[in-house]
């Protein structure tokens, strides 16, 4: 199997994974605000010599959004630099499908389950997508939005699972979502561990990138990030 270092550092966990082979090696700490601080201890931690093609990754992926803006930066602007460093290529993962993942891996949803995956945008919205699993994996199936808590409103029929800081706001979904709910879980937050086999979907399906390419996903229209050739970086 495809050997994958995955970053993520969109939310208030900071967590770095590697699977090489059958086996999988985290780090993941709940660590607000100190994700720059931490994101390269738990690197060396992992990869004490720094050589990621001789420990056998051939992909770096990153949780591409959305979620934190600096967040977001702070695992793009690595993937970018370890990509770009290692002549390997970046492998996005949404955020939202990862925390739909772990809520499989966790056993708080079942192979056949709606899960409704949300972020705290702040400013009184969500970030929401709508999951369902195939072969086990994480696959959207409506969104993602950016949209006041009392708008959400999935289009699919059926019960479902609400994870992730957006379940803050439950109180505020409308009467019809909160019926539909048989649980909520606002403390569920995504993990590199949950990305790598999603990542190795992607990986598979050949829709990765060039480091040039790194990008997050803001789902914000009106916010951009600078790829290496708008920082007057050497393509």
């Amino acid at each position: 199997m495809t050997g994958i270092l995955a970053l993520e550092t969109a939310t208030e966990a900071c967590s770095v994974a590697i699977a090489v082979g059958d086996g999988v090696c985290e780090r993941h700490e709940v660590v607000p605000r100190q994700h720059s601080q931490r994101l390269f201890s738990m690197l060396r931690e992992l990869l004490p010599g720094g050589e990621l093609r001789s420990a056998g990754i051939e992909a770096v992926a990153y949780g591409s959004g959305p979620g934190s803006f600096t967040g977001l930066r702070i695992a793009a602007s690595a993937a970018q630099g370890l990509a770009y460093a290692c002549a390997l290529p970046a492998v996005p993962v949404s955020t939202l499908a990862t925390q739909a993942q772990a809520a499989l891996h966790q056993g708080l949803a079942q192979a056949d389950a709606l899960v409704l995956s949300t972020v705290d945008a702040r400013i009184d919205e969500v970030y929401a997508a709508l999951y369902g699993f195939r072969a086990g994996l994480a696959e959207l199936l409506e969104g993602p939005w950016v949209l006041p808590p009392a708008a959400l409103a999935p289009e699919r029929d059926g019960p479902l699972l609400a994870v992730g800081s957006g379940c803050r706001y439950l109180e505020a979904f409308p009467a019809r979502l909160r019926s539909r709910l048989h649980h909520a879980d606002a403390t569920l937050l995504p993990s590199a561990r949950d990305m790598l086999p999603l990542a190795r979907e992607v990986f598979r399906r050949g829709e990765i990138q060039a480091p040039q390419a790194v990008s997050p996903v803001y789902v914000r229209d009106e916010i951009s990030w600078k790829k290496i050739p708008q920082q007057g970086k050497p393509a």
